[in-house]
């Protein structure tokens, strides 16, 4: 049994939020989608000499991005690679049931997942390890009180972001 090559590639694209970085991995059967990150975030990959700039792979993952922050998606349906631990892709699979225009606490998700409170740090590290912001919407999460926390590509990203979804209504100056 032969195992399929793989390339890395990777492209960038203006948004509203900054310029994007778009990961992905093309082997002989598809592509899909490793990353997707924002400028400054944490955990955020750095090209590597390795990868190859290609835009071409990403055409459906712009086009997508692009109707979202124009208000016309509201839920993405890309190839991405799962990654991240067992435990990880339990937390990341919440995430992606929390509905657009909406929000849910780290609490709810805990309860979802039968975490007990104890829990709660540990989900929130992997909430923070999500490498597929928007597209797993980890954005959806607040504090029990209502406070924007922890968002990986900066609180006021995340403010935007639920106020681009009215999730939250935008504030006069």
């Amino acid at each position: 049994m032969t195992a399929t090559a793989t390339t890395t590639v990777w492209t960038t694209t203006d948004s509203p939020l900054g310029e994007l970085l778009l990961v992905g991995e093309e082997t002989g059967e598809g592509f899909t989608l490793t990353s997707l990150s924002m400028p400054g975030q944490r955990n955020a990959p750095a090209v590597a000499a390795s990868w190859r700039r290609n835009a071409a792979p990403f055409a459906e993952v712009l086009r997508q991005l692009e109707a979202y922050f124009a208000g016309e998606l509201t839920a993405f349906d890309i190839a991405f690679t799962e990654g991240g631990s067992e435990f990880q892709r339990r937390v990341w699979q919440a995430l992606e049931q929390i509905p657009y225009g909406t929000t849910t606490t780290y609490g709810a998700v805990a309860a979802q997942l039968g975490l007990p409170r104890e829990r709660v740090q540990a989900l929130g590290a992997a909430i923070g390890a999500n490498p597929l912001l928007l597209v797993r919407p980890c954005h959806r999460v607040i504090g029990a009180d209502g406070t924007m926390r922890g968002y990986a590509g900066g609180v006021e990203r995340k403010v935007r972001l639920l106020t681009h979804e009215g999730a939250l209504q935008p504030t006069l100056l």
